[in-house]
């Protein structure tokens, strides 16, 4: 099963970021996808003025492309935050001002998925107490994805890259997963399983897709090591993905890797342009 069988889209945040935001829907457009996705785009402001999303989403749609993915605000991305929910104090509230403004704009594009990063431990505060505030807060970003028909994704970095991020693992990403649905009795949150992560963790990833792809909302790839496309590193990603899809994971597969200094338009040689778009085989969304 190769990659032409697999629902790609395109992150925006990484890929094609040499462009202003709003020429970058029209550039995946034009490299033959019709579906993207984004971190929070405005990383200073979780509570941004009405134009600067309405000429965003005007963007998406003169593109013609769907926005499949959004994340809630998790500080400053790229860079040394890894979230914000889990962080007392300032950053917390600039996350729980932003949770409805961003389901809101991803509800105006059809957006099903919303990821919530955990954040960064914080020196001389309680984890316990960090992980009492993430419940809380992710409760209610769940609340606000249910409230627009939304997964609420739970993501695991890497741990050399996000040394002081907690969720360095599946299970441990799946332990929050489960807490949260227990609280909200919703059962809308879900596994964000990014390949790339989970590899320089060192995870068996045939066993975390055999275990998790029933439980898995969301999917992200790039090879390892570098991040680099596929085919840039050692990971057997099309085999990868064809082993997600006989689990039962027929979702989306973001593309979420750095275009190696060349730019983005010249970075997927390995994929076929007809490969960019939906297969005819792959028209479901991914399990919620």
């Amino acid at each position: 099963m190769g990659f032409t069988e697999q629902r790609f889209t395109v992150n925006l945040s990484i890929l094609f970021a040499e462009l202003p935001l709003l020429e970058r829907p029209a550039a995946a457009a034009a490299a033959g996808f019709t579906a993207v996705e984004l971190w929070w785009p405005w990383a200073d402001s979780p509570t941004p003025g009405r134009s600067e999303p309405d000429a965003l989403r005007k963007a998406l749609r003169d593109a013609g492309v769907r926005l499949t993915g959004l994340n809630f605000y998790a500080g400053r991305l790229p860079g040394p935050d890894r979230g914000a929910l889990s962080v007392p104090g300032e950053e917390s509230e600039r996350f729980r001002a932003n949770v409805d403004v961003a389901a809101d704009f991803a509800a105006s594009l059809g957006c099903t998925a919303l990821n919530a990063l955990y954040g960064n431990r914080v020196d001389g505060v309680d984890p316990a107490d960090q992980d009492a505030l993430a419940l809380e807060n992710l409760a209610l970003a769940a609340r606000a994805a249910d409230r627009i028909g939304a997964t609420l994704l739970i993501e695991a970095l890497n741990r050399p890259e996000s040394p002081r991020y907690p969720l360095v693992s599946a299970p441990a990403a799946m332990g929050v997963v489960d807490e949260v649905n227990a609280a909200t009795g919703l059962d809308n949150a879900r596994f964000l399983m990014d390949l790339y992560h989970l590899a320089v963790n060192g995870e068996d990833l045939p066993s975390v897709i055999d275990r998790y792809a029933e439980r898995t909302g969301h999917v992200q790839i790039a090879d390892s090591p570098g991040r680099g496309a596929p085919g840039t590193g050692s990971l057997p990603l099309e085999e990868l993905l064809g082993r997600l899809r006989t689990a039962g994971y027929d979702g989306w597969v973001g593309l979420e890797y750095r275009p190696g200094g060349r730019p983005s338009a010249e970075a997927f040689d390995w994929l076929p342009r007809e490969g960019r778009r939906p297969s005819p085989h792959a028209n479901r969304e991914a399990p919620s």
